[in-house]
C-alpha cells in the first residue's frame, strides 16, 4: 500500500520510509510547507496514496485542513494523529495490506 505522511519531524522521514519499506509499503513524505508549490505537490501525493497520514503536533494549520479536504475528495482512508512515531508506522504497517 501507498502511505502519505503529511508533517511532523523532518528528519524522522528517513526512518519512516525505511520502516514502510521493510514492511512491504511505499511511503511519501509531505513536510507541511505550503508556500509555493508545497500545495501542488500535496495534493499530487494525496493522489498517488491509498492511505494518508495527517500529523497535527508538527505541521502547518493550512496543510492539514488541505490535507482533509484533498484526501476527502480522492476518497483516501485518513488518519489524523498527533504525533506519529516510528513505533505507531510499524503498527499501523504490519495492519495493512502489502503493497502490489
Amino acid at each position: 500500500m501507498r502511505i502519505a505522511i503529511v508533517g511532523g519531524v523532518e528528519r524522522a522521514e528517513p526512518e519512516l520510509t525505511r520502516i514502510a519499506h521493510a514492511l512491504g509499503h511505499d511511503l511519501e513524505y509531505h513536510p507541511g510547507h505550503m508556500g509555493g508549490r508545497g500545495a501542488q505537490g500535496l495534493r499530487r501525493m494525496i493522489e498517488r496514496c491509498e492511505l494518508v497520514v495527517i500529523v497535527t503536533d508538527v505541521n502547518s494549520h493550512t496543510a492539514v485542513q488541505v490535507a482533509k479536504r484533498e484526501a476527502r475528495a480522492s476518497s483516501r482512508q485518513v488518519r489524523i494523529v498527533r504525533k506519529c512515531s516510528s513505533a505507531f508506522l510499524r503498527a499501523l504497517a504490519t495492519e495493512l495490506p502489502r503493497a502490489s
